[in-house]
């Protein structure tokens, strides 16, 4: 009962610590945007969190743990609405004496309510705040789940010969979201004056200290979001899992910074932010799998990838003011492919397990994210008039202002 008790502290805190996160995203999509609409983006951010919780309550954790029967083809399961402890869920005869039944619930929730805010990022400064709100709802309430449940839930990618892997969500979390980014930021179009000639012009975020407070805490909250994943407080491989996600966390901001250097000539301070968001989603999928080497050339890769994928995103015209395609998806898709290279369970087989995975939740997370928000988009629109884009979204969606003393001395 006393190692119950302290695994379950330790499962407690790291939740809070992935709870802590969202400050992490509030602060770094703030940063990164103007200050004309602050508010509009905090308000996202208190919503994604306030109902994601109360959806994966009522629905999503029953759906992503339906405890699939045997025989079932792992594909959908829904265990019923609400959630009721099971008989034996406060004991150690539950996850092998690794945490509680409602730690369990908590954990997954701050997880669920992540995918979502990865979006609000990519889309900001443009989007109608009640069409994005219909998507949330949607995709943390049902999407999320449905697609978790496949792996984290015991579903059908579990069930392979060799089992696709993701230890904290590479994918499952970052992936999901990112893709579900790209289609958003896609289905929107660029913000006024992002692209000129053809050519983007840098849109300048209005406080980048706030941006690296926000990268800051999202590493500390990383703490929580692979140290939980190990759903024990295991001390030889809690440690390990601090140790590979810091380091890569550390090789992906100064490989991000020194290629960004090379290829700009400037010293970026947002590139190398976004590198350390980088190595931390590419360690994600096998953290408690590599060694400190391999956790520092997968953080290293994912670094470089980082300059690289803002690059080609922009590229193509789409415009993501806080590169998080670059950082979630790209990055989660390289963390996903590095279990099969590096660690311990490098292989063709898993590499290719790893491609199936990949696949699956791109098609899961293209199609319906694509079908939720082209509904919105031929109903209720899901872009903001131009001139509440150039007024900013703050007055026009909440009749507020995020700095009213320092407006006023503007004027």
């Amino acid at each position: 009962m006393e190692l119950l008790t302290i695994n379950n502290v330790w499962m407690m805190i790291c939740t809070a610590l992935v709870f802590f996160m969202h400050l992490g995203f509030a602060f770094l999509e703030i940063g990164l945007t103007r200050q004309k609409n602050t508010i509009n983006i905090l308000f996202k951010n208190i919503f994604i969190i306030t109902v994601g919780l109360l959806l994966y309550c009522l629905v999503g954790f029953n759906l992503m743990y339906p405890g699939f029967a045997e025989g079932s083809s792992g594909f959908f399961g829904f265990a019923g609405f609400g959630i009721t402890a099971p008989e034996g869920g406060m004991t150690a005869a539950y996850a092998d004496g690794g945490y509680t039944w409602w730690t369990d619930f908590l954990f997954q929730g701050m997880f669920a309510a992540t995918a979502a805010t990865i979006v609000s990022g990519a889309v900001a400064e443009r989007i109608k705040i009640v069409p994005f709100m219909i998507f949330v709802i949607v995709y943390v309430g049902l999407i999320y789940p449905l697609a978790g449940s496949w792996k984290w839930g015991g579903g059908f990618l579990d069930m392979r010969e060799t089992p696709f892997y993701d230890f904290a969500g590479s994918t499952l979390v970052h992936s999901v979201g990112g893709w579900a980014a790209l289609v958003a930021v896609w289905l929107l179009g660029a913000r006024i004056g992002k692209f000129k000639d053809g050519k983007p012009m840098a849109i300048p975020g209005h406080n980048i200290p706030l941006a690296t407070a926000g990268v800051l805490i999202l590493w500390l909250g990383w703490f929580g979001f692979n140290g939980g994943s190990v759903l024990s407080a295991d001390p030889e491989l809690t440690s390990l899992t601090l140790v590979t996600t810091c380091l890569a966390a550390a090789a992906g901001g100064v490989v991000s910074f020194l290629v960004s250097t090379a290829m700009y000539k400037n010293l970026d301070l947002t590139m190398y932010l976004n590198g350390i968001l980088g190595g931390l989603v590419s360690i994600t999928a096998g953290a408690d799998q590599m060694s400190p080497t391999d956790a520092i050339l997968i953080g290293s890769i994912g670094g470089a990838i980082i300059v690289f994928a803002v690059a080609f995103v922009d590229k193509i015209k789409l415009d993501d003011p806080v590169g998080a395609i670059a950082v979630h998806l790209i990055c989660g898709i390289w963390g996903t492919l590095a279990v099969g290279i590096f660690g311990a369970l490098a292989g063709v087989d898993q590499l290719i397990s790893q491609l199936v995975g990949i696949a699956s939740y791109a098609g899961i997370c293209i199609l319906s994210s694509f079908i939720i928000l082209y509904a919105l988009k031929k109903t209720v629109g899901i872009r903001v008039s131009e001139k509440e884009e150039l007024e900013g979204l703050d007055g026009f969606e909440h009749g507020m202002d995020a700095y009213p003393d320092f407006r006023m001395n503007e004027h």
